[in-house]
């Protein structure tokens, strides 16, 4: 039987999928700093989107690259660059340089040929040429109107994700199977699900480290429409010519964005950045930042520890790319940027965190702010109080064809609304970020930081094929635009009953014409005296929550 990947799903990992490998030696980085080999400060806009793009395009800030050297970290987004100065600890936003190799593939068909046999790449390791890449097999090619199939479907113990290494002994390339659709099926049912319904999804690289003598790469997987994989570790031995293969139980089904190695050969540690995806969300939150210390005797298990939102001062809930210098790691995210000392990781102390985010300088007249995205009639007049400045939350569109839209803004005061809306538990707890408690409410998607409840970029799911992303809305007509009370702004919860949700949200909407926004990285502030959530305290009210 023949088989055909939808070109809908393709054109979605178009649209999200980039390697963006970096190949590194973790080395110390002990060389002083200059201020004056920093960028200059310079005004990076925040544009209103064009009819090409999505205006999720102007908040997506997530990290594909990291280049550092003696002066200044450098984190680049694709439009953006954030860049960090060593010897002052001050940031700049700065016009993107991504390497074109690094930024997504425009061309489908390109695209579709990368997937179906993908280019070797280089690694250089003690002075010699090492080529990797991984493919499934067997292997499929482009057909009638550029379709992705195979003549044949294999049988599940023979349809294989699969990693091609070329030596500098060799010109043919050593292969070694990662896993096969019997392997996931066979991990599906472990995990309590069913072994029908699942595919093997395209694999690709995610990062390549040199670390104590061995190469190790980490191995991601294309997810939704049945598609999924095993979160993989491959290292690779030149000395002995050997593979190991590491599969933690409990990522099984996570996609590693990026690794880091510390510790020594005996008692490594592996951090991991985390991601899972789905139908027309490329983005969702998954365990966050891992470090993983497997058994030496069975490398699928050992000590597994997540920092995530919910249980840790981590700025965003999804790790992007990682970067280890010495006692120092740095974790990006598409809501900002922590350095942490990674041997003190569960000590809040040892977290040093900065916030993306934009801002507009305040108008002398005032601004109209609007309680909810389409109302005809602002709410309040927001003044300035002495600030200079409002801070810029989103953008939304309240007219799909003239474009015309608002930005979300912070506002102080804030806002109530009550929703027909209530609480419910969870059923899928299993699959929730560690430390998030398992009720669904209107602001599952906000997580708690002590004092109210916040809501990320990297938060924000796309939602591609259910009318995008959502919000706090009091009533949600079938037809966009919905006219959110809230999509990113902070929330205090009033009240919270299986029926119903009061809260209270510090945002407000203003006409795009009105701002002029800016990129800006900002400390992120701790919260004084934090409070328990109060979510921990409902879950034991809810029925098949206790």
């Amino acid at each position: 039987m023949k088989r055909i990947i939808p070109i809908f799903g393709i054109v979605l990992m178009l649209s999200a999928c980039v390697s963006s490998v970096k190949s590194f030696s973790q080395t110390t980085n002990d060389v002083n700093s200059q201020a004056e080999n920093c960028p200059k400060a310079t005004v990076v806009s925040l544009a209103v989107p064009n009819k090409n793009e999505s205006f999720y395009d102007n908040f997506n800030y997530h990290i594909r690259n990291i280049v550092a050297d003696a002066d200044q970290v450098k984190f680049q987004a694709l439009k953006q660059d954030f860049v960090f100065c060593r010897s002052n600890n001050t940031w700049t936003v700065q016009p993107g340089t991504l390497p074109k190799e690094l930024q997504p593939q425009s061309n489908y068909v390109a695209f579709a040929q990368d997937l179906v046999n993908p280019k070797f790449k280089n690694l250089d390791f003690q002075g010699k040429t090492y080529q990797y890449r991984v493919v499934r097999e067997p292997q499929f090619s482009l057909g009638e109107n550029n379709n992705i199939s195979r003549s044949v479907e294999p049988k599940p113990a023979d349809d294989k994700v699969v990693f091609e290494l070329v030596t500098p002994k060799s010109k043919k390339p050593q292969k070694k199977t990662l896993y096969t659709l019997n392997d996931l099926q066979d991990v599906a049912v472990k995990a309590g699900y069913s072994a029908t319904g699942n595919q093997l999804g395209f694999p690709q690289i995610t990062a390549s480290v040199i670390y104590q003598n061995r190469i190790w790469w980490s191995v991601a997987f294309e997810q939704g429409e049945g598609n999924n994989g095993i979160a993989t570790i491959i290292s690779y031995d030149p000395q002995n010519d050997k593979f190991t293969l590491i599969q933690p139980e409990e990522l099984w089904f996570t996609q590693i964005t990026d690794l880091a190695i510390t510790g020594d050969a005996n008692n490594p540690t592996f951090w991991m950045g985390t991601n899972i995806s789905g139908e027309g969300n490329f983005y969702i939150p998954a365990k966050g930042l891992v470090a993983y210390r497997p058994n030496l005797k069975n490398l699928n298990s050992g000590y597994l520890t997540s920092y995530t939102v919910h249980n840790s001062p981590l700025i965003g809930a999804i790790p992007d790319k990682l970067r280890l210098e010495n006692d120092k790691l740095w974790v990006s995210t598409a809501n900002g940027v922590c350095q942490v000392n990674w041997q003190a990781a569960d000590n809040p102390e040892s977290w040093y965190c900065w916030r993306f985010t934009a801002m507009t300088k305040f108008p002398s007249e005032g601004l109209p702010l609007y309680s909810q995205l389409t109302n005809k009639t602002p709410a309040v007049s927001l003044s300035n109080n002495g600030e200079k400045t409002v801070e810029v939350l989103w953008w939304s569109p309240i007219d799909f064809q003239t474009q015309k839209g608002r930005y979300e803004v912070r506002y102080p005061q804030g806002f109530t609304v009550k929703l027909d809306e209530g609480a419910s538990f969870y059923e899928f707890k299993r699959s929730l970020p560690p430390g998030k408690p398992a009720v669904n409410w209107p602001g599952f998607e906000w997580h708690w930081n002590g004092n109210r409840f916040v809501r990320g970029l990297d938060e924000v799911s796309l939602n591609l094929v259910g009318n995008g992303p959502q919000g706090i809305g009091s009533s949600q007509s079938a037809e966009p635009p919905i006219n959110w009370n809230a999509m990113r702004g902070d929330l205090e919860l009033l009240q919270l009953s299986p029926k119903s949700t009061s809260v209270k949200y510090y945002s407000g909407w203003v006409d795009e014409a009105k701002l002029q926004p800016y990129l800006t990285v900002v400390p992120q502030e701790k919260p004084q005296n934090p409070q328990p959530n109060p979510l921990e305290a409902i879950i034991k009210q809810l029925p098949s929550g206790k």
